[in-house]
């Protein structure tokens, strides 16, 4: 399952949290739909890739450390291993038009699924009016005014709790509309219920401690590795300490760190050139993963305009492995850290307030996300405005919301679809 979601995993955020929400909720009843929900509050909070870091969540909440392990890894494994193959293909064949046409058609498909997505996870969360404010003002502040992440959800904690003082019954309402439904939980026979608690064990200082020692060192060895073997000047070992600090503040994915990153290794590393870095973000939307997957595309173009004594395509592949490594391990730290204690606040209700005002705050930045997206695939510098993806996405669209397509098959159709325009040299 973990493999379908990692290959399926497309659209940024709004289209793998959906996903997971509609493979783990809805398809297998793994998880309760309030247990999804409080994870999600938690890894929107924490810097990186929120949704590889809901996958190890949900993973551990399953099968505990290992769970998580497994989870984690298969969400990003298909999209590194995709990228990897894609930018050796980048740097040796330059454009391929039927890779590209192809493409073309996924693009159409991933707009229909964000879209999709994001319905299935406002009908979850916003439930009350306050909370469709909440969205709206959430949308408005980062669409409009540009409002960092980190600002717009520390700006939703504090309204909740706020609220949850002074006026808790306006956001404790959708709580009390689902209370009666409490004991259905059970009758769903979801894996991981609403009252399931004894089965985690208590967090403890030691423990956590241990866990942080042992996570950041399994992070930090191979930076560690390289700068013993190759020492502070080399591509591998700046690639790592640059990689290193990016995954610690990537507060609000990737489009939040992108600015920084370009002009970094762009400007200042000399890297890869500027097209390059537009390119590799048009092969990170297209390929199945977070999008923090230009990562390794920056990584790999680095190793390879770089090689320092190995083949281009050694140094390459060793220097996208080792950007993939200090890009995502820092997930496993912080859930496998954090989450005994995340679960042990399900019953504190000023808490749970406030992060049900940063869920739905997140609606707002998920929907950003999707008009970014969309907007990027109708509209480009090359073609300027471009309506037939956007009629694609309305008839895969309704194959996923009026019959009921699984989102493989529409994944199947846009590829099929693009690779079909290509062969009529219409694209």
């Amino acid at each position: 399952m973990w493999i379908k979601i990692g290959l399926l995993s497309f659209g940024g955020p709004a289209g793998q949290i959906g996903l997971m929400h509609g493979e783990l909720v809805e398809k297998r009843k793994w998880i309760s739909d309030r247990r999804f929900l409080h994870a999600l509050n938690y890894c929107m909070l924490l810097p990186g890739p929120e949704a590889q870091q809901l996958a190890i969540y949900t993973g551990w909440l399953l099968h505990r450390t290992w769970g998580g392990v497994v989870a984690g890894a298969l969400f990003v494994l298909p999209g590194a291993a995709l990228m990897m193959g894609i930018s050796w293909v980048y740097v040796t064949f330059g454009d391929v038009p039927v890779l590209e046409a192809v493409f073309y058609g996924l693009k159409a498909a991933v707009m229909a699924i964000v879209v999709m997505a994001l319905i299935r996870i406002g009908r979850k969360i916003l439930k009350l009016p306050v909370l469709w404010i909440l969205a709206a003002a959430a949308f408005a502040g980062i669409f409009f005014a540009n409002v960092p992440f980190p600002a717009i959800i520390v700006s939703a904690l504090v309204i909740g709790f706020v609220l949850g003082r002074l006026a808790p019954s306006v956001l404790d309402a959708g709580e009390a509309s689902r209370g009666d439904a409490a004991a259905a939980v059970g009758a769903d026979n979801y894996v991981v219920s609403d009252e399931v608690n004894d089965t985690i064990p208590a967090p403890t200082l030691a423990r956590s401690l241990v866990t942080a020692l042992v996570w950041t060192a399994i992070w930090l060895a191979p930076l560690a590795g390289c700068l013993f073997v190759f020492g502070p000047g080399h591509v591998l070992t700046e690639e790592g300490l640059f990689f290193s600090k990016a995954a610690l503040v990537t507060f609000g994915g990737a489009y939040a760190v992108l600015p920084y990153v370009a002009q970094q290794a762009v400007e200042v590393h000399g890297w890869l050139s500027a097209t390059q870095m537009m390119d590799g973000l048009g092969l990170a939307e297209t390929t199945p993963g977070p999008l923090i997957l230009v990562l390794q595309f920056v990584g790999f173009l680095g190793g390879w305009n770089q090689p320092e004594g190995f083949s281009p395509a050694t140094m390459g592949m060793f220097a996208a492995g080792l950007t993939v490594w200090i890009t995502f391990v820092p997930g496993y730290l912080f859930i496998f850290v954090g989450a005994p204690y995340i679960e042990r606040t399900r019953g504190n209700l000023m808490l749970n307030r406030a992060l049900t005002a940063v869920t739905a705050a997140v609606v707002g930045v998920i929907l950003n996300l999707a008009i970014w997206f969309g907007w990027n695939v109708i509209v480009s510098e090359e073609n300027g405005f471009d309506a037939l993806p956007l009629v694609l996405a309305g008839l895969f669209f309704l194959l996923l919301y009026k019959f009921k397509w699984d989102v493989l098959w529409v994944v199947g159709l846009g590829g099929a679809v693009g690779l079909g325009l290509f062969l009529l040299g219409l694209r």
